[in-house]
């Protein structure tokens, strides 16, 4: 694994921005066979080591600030029921949830109105604005698993196993709502043309969608958050240039949950409208530096970390990875030499399976009462305060320190 030196970087393989269709691509980072699924359930650690894999190699546009991985390969991936990437298990989580249903219900009156929603996971975002709101809702996810607490929502709620498509364009919804999706998908600006089709002329409708923020992650060197299920990085500027390309007009951009996450409000309007609102030359040269220095200063954080493992492993003392998610995935897979056994997530569904690429079995908390480990590695530090709470209820005197 590693960075690009500045005589490395190179035009990528693909011709054109597929946002933007410039021409000026540039690939500046580079990670060889990862685990193609970072969130994928596996039964055995054999089968976990052994899962698919890929490359990534991120390319930046220095029109719009779109960051694609050109090496991406949407076959490598498969969204079935093995799938497992639901967040609202963290009470954290659960008041950012809570907090964004009842500011959509107020802002656009989500009361006894139609929701879509667009790649739902388990449905709970979705059965909480159909609580909240007296809503009527659809959900599209071929990794939909049938949850009983939805069944006293029945006639109000219905989840489709599959895609959303044209094929379900007789759908319709006062919001539609997209969450954590948009950067998985190979064609986002060819989706969210078919989304625009979709809507027709029913121009009241409201578009919301959620993306992990790129210049976040670039800008503060969030290493673990490059993953091969990402084909998008967007920053505010390119994920406001394909939205008013693809026939949506921007209402608002914002970052929500401490600038990890990019939201965008949307309206219909017409197809290629200009986007000059959102164009800044000096925004897009501060991302290209941004990601310059990401490339080079990549390396550096992934050998911190394997120095701080090292010497823990060197004391005789055990360590744990808390959360399964896609940073903890990234994060071992980048140091799958040291010697870290477990791994623990509050998520039930989780727990019992095996990591991809590495195959550490992951844990519920409560086994930290029998396994004493003396230091615990925080993938995200957004939960920190979280796991110190669980830690001391466990009666643990492990030291949390951040990956």
């Amino acid at each position: 694994m590693s960075g690009l030196s500045e005589k490395q970087v190179t035009k990528s393989s693909e011709d054109r921005c597929p946002v933007c269709n410039s021409k000026e691509l540039r690939v500046f980072f580079e990670i060889l066979d990862v685990p193609a699924s970072c969130n994928t359930l596996w039964r055995s650690r054999e089968a976990a080591r052994n899962c698919p894999k890929g490359n990534i190699k991120l390319a930046f546009c220095p029109v719009c600030s779109f960051i694609m991985n050109i090496d991406f390969e949407p076959s490598r991936l498969e969204y079935t029921q093995a799938y497992e990437n639901p967040l609202h298990f963290s009470p954290y989580f659960q008041d950012y949830a809570q907090s964004l249903a009842e500011r959509l219900i107020e802002q656009y009156n989500l009361h006894n109105k139609d929701i879509l929603d667009i790649g739902c996971g388990d449905g709970y975002f979705l059965h909480l604005l159909c609580q909240l709101g007296n809503n009527r809702g659809v959900g599209f996810d071929p990794a939909y698993v049938e949850q009983e607490k939805h069944s006293a929502l029945r006639d109000r709620l219905k989840f489709v196993q599959d895609f959303y498509s044209e094929r379900y364009k007789d759908y319709q919804g006062d919001l539609v709502v997209c969450r954590q999706v948009l950067e998985h998908i190979h064609n986002p600006k060819g989706f969210l043309k078919m989304l625009r089709r979709a809507i027709g002329n029913r121009v009241d409708t409201r578009v919301f969608f959620e993306v992990p923020n790129a210049a976040q992650i670039f800008r503060r060197l969030f290493v673990w958050d490059i993953i091969y299920e990402h084909y998008s990085y967007f920053t505010s500027l390119s994920l406001a240039h394909t939205f008013s390309s693809s026939g949506f007009c921007v209402c608002e951009l914002t970052e929500q949950f401490e600038g990890q996450f990019l939201c965008v409000h949307a309206r219909p309007g017409d197809e290629g409208a200009p986007n000059s609102d959102h164009e800044h030359p000096g925004e897009v040269n501060r991302i290209a530096s941004d990601t310059a220095s990401f490339a080079a200063n990549y390396q550096n954080k992934v050998e911190t970390c394997r120095h701080k493992l090292e010497q823990i492993e060197g004391r005789g003392e055990l360590a744990v990875v808390w959360g399964a998610g896609s940073k903890g995935v990234s994060f071992l897979n980048a140091l799958k030499d040291l010697h870290i056994e477990y791994v623990v997530d509050i998520n039930p569904r989780k727990q019992g399976m095996y990591i991809p690429g590495t195959g550490q079995q992951i844990m519920r908390p409560e086994f930290l009462r029998d396994y004493q480990p003396d230091v615990t590695v925080v993938m995200n530090p957004i939960y920190r305060r979280e796991i110190r709470q669980l830690t001391k209820k466990l009666e643990l005197t492990t030291k949390l320190i951040s990956a």
